[in-house]
């Protein structure tokens, strides 16, 4: 008897141990999805400017780079996504579409067109502290 015991508790922690990773993932799955849907938060960082050299260039949503553009790059919005950027130096804002990935140096989190760096006044010094408040994207405004 003791043995048919054992022998139901160790299948019963077998099949429990084969089907807890999938708990898991399930789970992870689901918060991930809660993440995704979140209210947007601001975030704020250094923001720089593309080089006018990189005109005509494609982007990461595959349209061509526009100087004149309200076009943006950002490691971690969605491309798609309308933000509000202001430049906590002189409290001057500007609305930017994020339509590359970038910008490339670590120490940045975001690089705008040359033409919303004259409107947020980051031209003369090339970079600025901004904060970044998204508005929503393309395909789901709001």
């Amino acid at each position: 008897m003791r043995i048919l015991t054992w022998a139901t508790i160790g299948m019963l922690l077998a099949a429990s141990a084969a089907t807890a990773p999938a708990v898991a993932r399930e789970r992870h799955r689901e918060t991930g999805a809660r993440a995704h849907h979140a209210a947007p938060h601001a975030q704020r960082g250094r923001a720089s400017y593309y080089s006018s050299r990189f005109h005509g260039r494609r982007m990461a949503n595959g349209e061509r780079f526009d100087r004149n553009s309200n076009a943006a790059a950002s490691r971690t919005l969605p491309l798609g996504t309308r933000a509000r950027v202001r430049n906590l130096e002189n409290g001057r804002t500007a609305v930017v579409t994020i339509q590359d990935r970038g910008p490339h140096l670590r120490s940045r989190v975001l690089d705008v067109s040359p033409q919303i760096a004259t409107q947020l006044g980051m031209r003369q010094q090339g970079t600025a502290m901004v904060e970044i408040t998204p508005l929503g994207s393309r395909s789901n405004p709001g």
